[in-house]
């Protein structure tokens, strides 16, 4: 009775396969360590089949198609045969790992605070994607990483690769970031994938490698910013053009200084009394170009000239002119920061249109008002950017 239990054992172990519901996993572990002599192993082109006996490998199939398994053709499964069973069986652990690319593995997280380099400001910065990996050495997969115990567990190991992969892509990242200067906004665009794709994969393969596992490919790779952070960087962005055509600004040093100006030109508009120091926006540059415009082609004041005699016309005798008034005062003069010259005393220049009082410009980092040529912030210490 013993010999026939195991004879019908022995027939449903005849086929050593992976099974059509497993195609799709990395690894199968066949459920069953004892296997029959003469049982069908087949292997399929995109797999190799490892065997393993007490933890250590005995023997591998890297090529695709059916083999006998027996002693005869197969000298490492006498290493196996389970002298219990009078050599009709063997004992092995046997592994089906796929060589195939494996793609479409998801992964996203996020990468940080991170500053733009453009305008300073700090941004919370993820990424999103997926990746394409591919089994190179199926031993060093099963016993460096997978163990013989959980092989079967591809969620975890694949967890692994994934978590691991994100690690390397947040660090690049933020190291492409800093090294190139790029702004964020650029970054988020996709200007810069291909750039950050091969910079990553690169970095990615010395990490896989002890485990047998290549990263072919980065697919839908996408690096992108909090919407909050993103708008209020557009908004920077599109606030500083403006102060650049208005006042001929040169970069986000003086932005600062800027935006005080667009909020008093802002003030104006709504009659608030901040609106008398600057005019707002575009405005800014056409209002004082239109000032000194007027001024330039005002006629100088004072009573005209009277006309000369027509020919042969009565001249009456000239008339004794009425005492002169008392000059008056002298004007206040000021000399003007930006073209140095001395121009009537006021809030602007009569021949640039800049402000005759002193620049003054919003810290970055604790809003205070400081000159607008300070490197630092008097009340915090912050270098201004």
């Amino acid at each position: 009775m013993a010999d026939k239990g195991f004879f019908r054992r022995g027939v449903s172990e005849m086929m050593v396969a992976r099974p059509d519901e497993a195609k799709g996993l990395i690894i199968y572990k066949h459920p069953d360590h004892t296997i029959p002599m003469q049982s069908q192993l087949t292997v399929e082109p995109d797999e190799s089949a490892l065997f393993f006996r007490d933890g250590r490998l005995a023997g591998i199939f890297r090529d695709p198609g059916r083999y006998t398994l027996d002693t005869s053709n197969l000298p490492f499964l006498s290493n196996l045969v389970d002298s219990f069973t009078g050599g009709n069986v063997f004992i092995a652990e046997v592994f089906f790992v796929a060589r195939r690319e494996i793609p479409e593995i998801k992964f996203g997280g996020k990468i940080g605070a991170l500053e733009d380099p453009k305008s300073g400001l700090g941004a919370e910065t993820m990424v999103h994607g997926s990746f394409a990996l591919q089994v190179t050495d199926p031993v060093a997969l099963v016993c460096g990483l997978v163990g013989l115990g959980r092989a079967d567990d591809n969620e975890q190991f694949i967890g692994w690769f994934r978590d691991l992969v994100l690690k390397v892509i947040r660090e690049r990242i933020a190291e492409f970031i800093v090294d190139h200067q790029y702004p964020l906004l650029k970054i988020t665009s996709g200007a810069y994938t291909s750039e950050i794709e091969e910079v990553v994969l690169k970095s990615v393969q010395p990490q896989l490698e002890p485990y047998g596992i290549h990263v072919t490919r980065l697919g839908n790779f996408v690096v992108a910013i909090d919407e909050n952070d993103e708008a209020e960087l557009k908004k920077l962005y599109r606030d500083a053009a403006y102060v650049r055509m208005a006042g001929g600004l040169d970069g986000f040093q003086q932005f600062a200084a800027g935006k005080a100006v667009l909020g008093a030109g802002e003030g104006m508009a709504r009659g608030g009394e901040g609106g008398g120091a600057a005019l707002a926006g575009a405005g800014l540059g056409v209002g004082f170009g239109m000032a000194q415009g007027f001024m330039q082609q005002a006629p100088a004041a004072g009573p005209r000239p009277p006309a000369p005699p027509q020919a042969g016309s009565f001249s009456p005798a000239p008339q004794v002119p009425p005492p002169a008034a008392p000059a008056p005062a002298a004007p206040a003069t000021t000399t003007c920061p930006a073209c140095h010259e001395t121009v009537a005393a006021g809030k602007f220049c009569a021949e640039c249109g800049n402000s005759l009082t002193p620049a003054k410009r919003a810290c970055v980092a604790c809003g205070a008002q400081i000159g607008a040529a300070d490197k630092f912030c008097s009340g915090c210490g912050k270098r201004q950017v």
